[in-house]
């Protein structure tokens, strides 16, 4: 029996890919537990959690294949999402979102790391 591909992801990986959620959660005031419920997505849900995958894929680098396992979802989804997004980025208001969105997602990932003591 063959096993599925799946793309190793780590813990960092799922921070990431929650740190983009909430993002785009703050910015279009749809939580995360809708954009992420395994139910069927209103359009709203849907589309934001479209843009949280295209954030993660162009601010990390990361792979469809990675972007669509770190989300748990599949590679079909994640590029129909970041294709939709990259259409989107046409309309002046969202490109601007998005660019301010990747900036503040690198600065986040780029401040200095914080070690806590148990």
């Amino acid at each position: 029996m063959t096993q599925a591909y799946r793309v190793q992801v780590t813990v960092a990986d799922r921070i990431k890919a929650g740190l983009a959620l909430q993002m785009v959660a703050a910015t279009t005031g749809v939580p995360v537990e809708v954009m992420t419920a395994r139910a069927r997505l209103s359009g709203a849900a849907c589309k934001a959690r479209w843009l949280a995958m295209y954030l993660a894929h162009v601010t990390f680098s990361w792979t469809l294949d990675h972007v669509g396992h770190a989300f748990g979802l599949n590679r079909t989804t994640a590029a129909a999402a970041c294709r939709w997004a990259e259409d989107e980025r046409d309309q002046p208001g969202l490109d601007r979102l998005m660019d301010r969105l990747e900036r503040s997602l690198r600065d986040v990932l780029e401040a200095p790391r914080c070690e806590l003591s148990a």
